[in-house]
């Protein structure tokens, strides 16, 4: 909240201006051709990247050079870049920093907003920004359409080339090919239809020859004298010598009349006769002989235009081969033609649209000076500040508490472990005024204490909160550095100075923690005394502080023996079950050692120790599972070194909450607390 505050009060203001600008969906339509550039789809992935170009660095530049905010101390850091290109990357940088741009709503509507020191910059600039971006828009519109423009020229060029390439080689072909066209076909196939014609004529005067003379022929065969022969009839000679002919019959009839056969005139007239009839013969012997040659002429005839029909569909049918490439190199030159024209027309509509391109958004609302600035937000800020440290402290509340997996109070260990709760060990600086003493040397030095009080009500619970008598108790944790040394130590001499006899015993073999609490390491120790049972009172060590016994571990070295199993060990316990009111079993860890599970069984109480909000749960729940499938009489749980000034803050339900209410009861320096 502090923070926001001076943030708030220290920041300068700032002015906010804001410029509307709009896609827009309808342009003008003057020709009727696409355009080149098409217009931006109403979409909202549209307005999105229109947004996202609006705050690019490239138009960003743009507005720094056309307003020179390179030299504005505002949009420059404090030691000025060495080179104007420099200078103006960083103004730009800034000025990104000033931008927001957004899209209204749902709409296609996108405000460009900027804030600056001085409401007329902020207005100028996002103004600026909103001018620059539709003139970017016309001038990239421009640019398209000019290097299509100048695209489609080249490609013309190429094609134009190609074009002519492709039909003059259709007219060579044609040339070569002797494939030369006349209204649609080709000279040879009109050649050949003239051939054709004729040889059908030739054909079919040679019929009417042959029939005219055939007819002669079978006439005369059958006994004509070629009288009735048609050619005869039509022939002048013969029409002319049958006049002459009729003409003398009838003189010759007229001298029959009168005169006898013998009758000069009429010997005359008879032979007359027979010599008109003897040219007549010879004429039609002609006719007939001219019908014959006139046949011949016209067979002659029709197999000379037969024989150039033959040579005329001979070059025909190598034209028609040679057709089917024409046919290709035609197809070719026609495509290449109609490309052509296709890339023309679309080059001159593309050259008309260079002058006609429009910007694909307008400006809707230009940017005013405001008035008054939009931020700091006092009001808002402080809000937002209270509501900010109100959720921190919450939930810094909660991760501590989540964070937190060790055991805090009597209800973790009663709900969360199902044992009974022995008790809470203060540390000792929580409690005690006098520093400089070692908890076990605490508790004698100052027996009133509640520290001492702490020790002493454990004892209670272990030997009269059940209900069977109880002198073997087991002290161990589920990890090392637990304080179950020290425990064991305190419980012992806390029973001592109430005058029970207790005894103590080091069962860890391997850190030997209570046996380095004696000034000198004895010789005889636990694993001797195992050996020779005999030995017990020289391996007994005497409390010098109080009336309690410690049985120490000697100088032998580890063993792997299962020592704690062994019948030696329950002999041992049974001798000092006789002799001692109490006896404390300091074991090892339950997670690193089996010992403690053996020890555990054979002791008539378990009391598994753990640091106040240290030792994590689940150690704790794996370590009691450890016990759970033996014969184990597990007691209860001390939570140790409880730090009672922050118990007295945050464990409330807890008996050591109300520490300053029955804290007074406990004596410390020999003077009470008060009631």
């Amino acid at each position: 909240m502090a923070c926001v505050t001076a943030f708030t009060l220290l920041t300068p203001p700032q002015y906010e201006a804001t410029a509307e600008v709009m896609l827009s969906r309808r342009n003008a339509k003057v020709t009727t051709t696409d355009n080149v550039v098409s217009a931006l789809p109403a979409d909202s992935s549209a307005v999105d990247t229109e947004v996202e170009i609006l705050k690019s660095p490239q138009l960003a530049k743009s507005v720094v050079r056309a307003l020179r905010l390179q030299n504005d101390p505002e949009f420059q850091p404090r030691k000025r870049p060495e080179t104007d290109a420099k200078a103006i990357d960083a103004a730009v940088e800034r000025v990104r920093n000033h931008l927001t741009v957004s899209r209204s709503g749902l709409t296609y509507v996108m405000d460009v907003n900027f804030t600056s020191r001085e409401p007329a910059k902020a207005a100028a600039i996002a103004n600026t920004f909103a001018r620059l971006y539709l003139a970017q828009q016309v001038d990239d519109k421009v640019k398209i359409t000019q290097n299509a423009a100048d695209w489609l020229s080249g490609q013309l060029n190429l094609m134009r080339r190609q074009v002519t390439a492709d039909e003059s080689a259709v007219q060579q072909f044609k040339i070569a090919n002797n494939l030369m066209s006349s209204e649609g076909t080709t000279l040879t196939e009109q050649e050949l239809s003239s051939y054709n014609q004729s040889l059908a004529q030739a054909k079919t005067s040679v019929a009417e020859d042959a029939a005219r003379l055939d007819t002669a022929r079978r006439q005369l065969a059958h006994g004509s004298t070629g009288d009735d022969v048609g050619e005869s009839l039509n022939s002048p000679t013969i029409q002319k010598l049958r006049e002459q002919r009729a003409e003398v019959s009838r003189r010759v009839a007229a001298l029959r009349t009168n005169f006898q056969e013998e009758y000069p005139e009429l010997k005359k007239a008879r032979n007359e006769l027979a010599d008109y009839d003897s040219q007549i013969q010879a004429e039609i012997g002609r006719i007939i002989s001219n019908l014959d040659a006139k046949a011949q002429v016209s067979r002659q005839r029709a197999a000379a235009v037969a024989a150039t029909v033959g040579g005329a569909k001979g070059q025909l049918a190598s034209n028609n081969r040679a057709s089917v490439q024409l046919g290709e190199l035609e197809r070719n030159a026609q495509a290449s033609r109609a490309v052509y024209e296709s890339y023309l027309a679309r080059y001159k509509e593309t050259s008309s649209q260079v002058g006609l391109a429009e910007a694909d958004a307008r400006l809707v609302s230009a940017a005013l000076t405001p008035l008054k600035p939009s931020s700091p937000n006092l009001p808002l800020n402080l809000s937002l500040g209270l509501a900010l440290a109100t959720a921190a402290g919450l939930a810094a509340v909660g991760v501590a508490q989540m964070a937190e997996s060790g055991v805090g109070t009597a209800a973790d260990v009663e709900k969360r472990f199902g044992l009974r709760y022995l008790g809470a060990i203060p540390s000792l600086h929580s409690v005690a005024k006098r520093r400089g003493l070692s908890p076990t040397d605490y508790i004698v030095e100052h027996p009133l204490s509640g520290f001492s009080e702490a020790y002493r009500s454990v004892v209670a619970s272990i030997l009269h909160g059940g209900d069977s008598a109880v002198k073997v108790v087991a002290v161990t944790s589920a990890l090392p550095g637990e304080g179950k040394t020290t425990t064991s130590v305190c419980l012992a001499r806390a029973a001592a100075l109430q005058g029970h006899r207790v005894v103590v015993v080091d069962c860890d073999l391997r850190r030997r923690t209570l046996t380095r609490l004696l000034p000198h390491t004895p010789e005889l120790g636990l694993l001797e005394l195992l050996e020779n049972p005999n030995l017990l009172s020289q391996a007994i060590v005497p409390d010098s502080l109080t009336s309690a016994d410690i049985l120490p571990l000697g100088d032998a070295p580890p063993t792997l023996a299962d020592v704690f199993g062994s019948p030696a060990m329950d002999r041992l316990l049974g001798v000092l079950r006789s002799r001692y009111d109490l006896v404390v079993l300091d074991t090892p860890p339950l997670a690193p050692v089996a010992d403690s599970r053996v020890l555990a069984q054979k002791a008539d109480f378990t009391a598994v120790v753990a640091r106040w909000r240290s030792t994590p749960y689940q150690a704790i729940q794996a370590a009691l599972q450890l016990l759970s499938g033996s014969d184990v009489a597990l007691g209860g749980m001390v939570l140790n070194q409880v730090d009672l000034q922050e118990q007295m803050r945050n464990g409330y339900g807890d008996l050591a909450y109300y520490f300053s209410t029955y804290g007074g009861y406990y004596i410390e320096n020999g003077r009470g607390r008060g009631e």
